[in-house]
């Protein structure tokens, strides 16, 4: 099993910058991709952004595209979500997401309890 803990996360006016972080433990191993999804009040979870564990790779949503950055660290097991020029319709509970690989073959995926960003007009 895979845990996941996020910490960051806050308040902040529109156009400014928050990071908030994600750290994974137990069957790390296995992990191929981590990533950030968000949920609005009253809306669906939606996808924020991924990347891959091995490679480094990276690719966005259209409304994070070219404002939010995602990083990983592989030694400490963790990733971050660098947001900036913050919006209003940013805010939510945002999710961090991890898929892990079956050495049976398959795939799992693990959720975060979630941290939450308001973004205040």
């Amino acid at each position: 099993q895979v845990q996941l803990v996020e910490s960051g996360g806050g308040l902040v006016q529109a156009g400014g910058s928050l990071r908030v972080s994600c750290a994974a433990s137990g069957g790390v191993n296995s992990i191929v991709a981590m990533g950030w999804f968000r949920q609005a009040p009253g809306k669906e979870r939606e996808f924020v952004g991924r990347i891959t564990w091995r490679a480094g790779a990276t690719w966005y949503s259209d409304s994070a595209k070219g404002r939010f950055t995602i990083s990983r660290d592989n030694a400490k097991n963790t990733i971050d979500l660098q947001m900036n020029s913050l919006k209003p319709e940013d805010t939510g509970v945002y999710y961090c997401n991890a898929l892990r690989i079956r050495l049976a073959g398959g795939s799992d995926e693990y959720w975060g309890q979630g941290t939450q960003v308001t973004v205040s007009s």
